[in-house]
């Protein structure tokens, strides 16, 4: 069911109605302020909040009282991490050190939106950001020149363009390299020096020549291990990062507890009047375990298909279905809405993955619909669908 609205625990002060979404320090402004207040732990140079507290704004679980511009508010502080605790608690002890971090795992697991929570939390801004690709060049990560002006003045400090990189370093912060993997091999190891010396090098500035950084800077990088296009990290990079791999969310409880709560914050983003019942949450995480695991609850195999099918793609397809039933609909979601807009997330480049969902829904979904109408309606709409 879609989020109701609550005055108390709406960070959305000061950010801009227009945007169509916030970033992590913006949507939970008031969270941040909140923990700051009542964080009595010291804190590492340049943190906004100490370790505690971050993992406090990761994990969630608490209510706060805080004065928000002028008013004194209990807040509760929302969980924005769902799985071990423990992941969180590495991650934080890395990013404390002088050890970059590399979150790994398979596409929709939840690597940047910890990253970016993180980031929010130590740093004040999860904007400093990096996005890997393979047209990703070396003046993306250290800095880059003004031509018209070097061409008229030659270098100097004033012509240089920072990048996000040169910014973070500059004002002890963190950097978000997303899906370093992307990334040419030199590319990549251009980072080396960066996470070796903590410093860059400009050698068209004789005169001022180095950026160091301040306390506090620190990276933390992305990478997929499915995807295909990706680049191995050189072994001397691999060194500089403590890796953490981020698992595929196995218990259905935190699965169906996940979908339903982004689904409903997205759905109070757009101001959607939909519902999205708790029987047709549990159906979409049903398939979606099963088909991911080869195996049904009560022991039937099934093929998996060539694509991840993820938690993430479980909210895409409930937020779909919220829409179509919005746009086409009575306004609350069923199980036709869940099976139309299903077989996108299902089969995507490889179309033999349509063979793996019809027999999941001949095997599977039509034994069950024999007792329960919505697994009922959902075989009947997917076999009509892909026909």
């Amino acid at each position: 069911m879609a989020a109701k609205k609550d005055e108390k625990s709406q960070p959305v002060e000061g950010a801009d109605d227009e945007v169509l979404r916030q970033p992590s320090e913006i949507l939970y402004r008031n969270e941040i302020e909140a923990l700051k207040q009542n964080d009595s732990d010291p804190a590492p140079k340049h943190w906004h909040m100490s370790p505690r507290a971050v993992l406090a704004f990761v994990l969630g679980g608490k209510t706060l009282k805080a004065k928000i511009d002028g008013k004194t508010l209990d807040v509760p502080i929302s969980k924005k991490f769902y799985g071990d605790d423990t992941i969180v608690e590495r991650a934080i002890v890395t990013l404390a050190s002088e050890r970059a971090l590399l979150l790994v795992g398979e596409p929709g697991t939840g690597k940047s939106w910890l990253s970016e929570h993180l980031a929010a939390a130590i740093s004040g801004t999860s904007n400093l950001t990096v996005q890997g690709t393979a047209g990703t060049t070396e003046e993306h990560i250290k800095y880059s020149w003004n031509i018209a002006r070097v061409i008229a003045e030659g270098p100097n400090p004033t012509n240089l363009i920072p990048s996000p990189t040169m910014v973070a370093m500059k004002t002890g912060r963190l950097l978000r390299f997303e899906e370093i993997t992307r990334c040419l091999p030199d590319v990549q190891d251009s980072l080396v020096s960066i996470l070796s010396d903590k410093g860059i090098a400009i050698p068209e500035l004789p005169d001022a020549n180095m950026v160091w950084a301040k306390p506090g800077f620190n990276v933390i990088a992305t990478a997929n291990t499915r995807d295909q296009g990706v680049n191995e990290l050189s072994a001397a990079l691999k060194r500089r990062f403590n890796y953490i791999h981020i698992p595929v969310i196995t218990d259905h409880k935190t699965e169906v507890e996940i979908v339903q709560k982004r689904a409903g914050e997205l759905l109070q983003r757009y101001d959607m009047p939909v519902t999205l019942p708790p029987p047709i949450i549990e159906l979409l995480t049903t398939v979606f375990r099963e088909i991911r695991e080869g195996k049904t609850d009560d022991g039937v195999s099934v093929k998996k298909p060539s694509t991840t099918v993820s938690t993430a793609e479980a909210i895409s397809v409930a937020i779909d279905a919220a829409l179509y039933a919005r746009f086409f609909g009575g306004g609350e979601v069923g199980a036709r809405d869940i099976a139309r807009n299903l077989v996108g997330s299902i089969v995507k480049e490889d179309i033999n993955d349509l063979a793996v969902l019809k027999e999941y829904v001949v095997l599977v979904a039509k034994r069950r619909g024999e007792k329960d109408k919505n697994w009922r309606e959902f075989h009947d709409t997917v076999l009509a669908s892909i026909k």
